[in-house]
């Protein structure tokens, strides 16, 4: 048995063109969604990941608003500038690239976020709202992740899900939405006994604990469905000195062949991140402006 290749590029480009077709739809009643990207600091991935972020907004027809700040810069003014996206109404996403330098709190600036121009979902009040089973801003890995198994299984009712990892970016909320579509969750740790028994049980596994393929096949289930959130860099002597290569934390070679369906590093999940951030952007926009919000796009 070979598993069914999840492929998270094709997906991300489906996803973005339902954006787009719905930003096309809301630019015709004379309203452009806008997202505003802030960074502070010149770390090269985050600049990189900025720089995407903002070609694909423009791509699907958004405004794109992008704030580099000096490394520097005291946190008053970062504060001062969210505050004014806040109050700007040209702008229905915010979102501060993390991490921030380490004089700058980042969770004051995340709650300094209008909780409904939230895009990532960070904010304690839409925590709370996920929390609790109501509408709210959804972090945008977790999201593409609960796209991608509604896609694979259509109703996920009954499902027994096992969440590896429990952190306030991918593996809480990701609980959260399971067990909002009525999944049976659990959440692994490092603390979790015998973790490779209870991921066996699973119809669905969701890997975002941050360890190079730490869960091979004799964790899965056979058919289990398996969204590896994890990416790694690992030495790769075969492609020289020096040379690293990006890997999950699932074992992709051993676990497909068990598995019913798998994503893959690269490939898989991250595609689906920047993806969501734009479905959240057209959402925040929708709510701001009493629209009807995009199907197939929201949690």
């Amino acid at each position: 048995m070979s598993a069914d290749r999840i492929d998270g590029k094709a997906f991300a480009a489906t996803v973005r063109m339902k954006v787009a077709e719905h930003v096309a739809r809301i630019k015709e009643g004379g309203i452009t969604p806008g997202l505003a990207v802030v960074l502070v600091g010149e770390d090269p991935a985050s600049e990189v990941y900025v720089r995407n972020k903002g070609k694909q907004t423009l791509e699907v027809g958004m405004n794109s608003y992008e704030h580099k700040l000096p490394a520097d810069t005291p946190e008053a003014e970062v504060l001062a500038l969210i505050e004014r996206l806040n109050n700007d109404p040209m702008v229905h996403g915010i979102l501060c690239q993390l991490p921030v330098p380490d004089h700058i709190d980042d969770a004051k600036v995340i709650n300094a976020i209008a909780p409904e121009k939230d895009v990532d979902g960070f904010h304690i009040s839409n925590v709370g709202l996920l929390a609790t089973g109501q509408k709210s801003m959804v972090p945008c890995t977790p999201l593409g992740c609960l796209m991608m198994l509604r896609d694979r299984h259509g109703s996920l009712s009954g499902l027994n899900a096992v969440v590896v990892g429990r952190s306030n970016i991918v593996g809480k909320p990701m609980a959260a939405l399971l067990l909002k579509d009525s999944c049976t969750v659990t959440i692994a740790h490092s603390r979790t006994k015998d973790i490779e028994a209870v991921c066996k049980q699973a119809d669905i596994v969701v890997a975002a604990v941050g360890r190079a393929e730490m869960i091979n096949a004799d964790w899965i289930k056979a058919g289990a469905t398996v969204i590896d959130v994890g990416i790694n860099r690992i030495a790769a002597p075969e492609r020289g000195e020096g040379k690293m290569r990006l890997v999950g934390d699932v074992d992709y070679a051993s676990a497909a062949e068990v598995a019913g369906a798998i994503t893959p590093v690269p490939g898989g999940v991250g595609p689906m991140t920047i993806a969501c951030l734009l479905a959240n952007t057209v959402t925040a926009c929708c709510r701001a402006n009493g629209l009807p919000e995009p199907e197939g796009l929201t949690a």
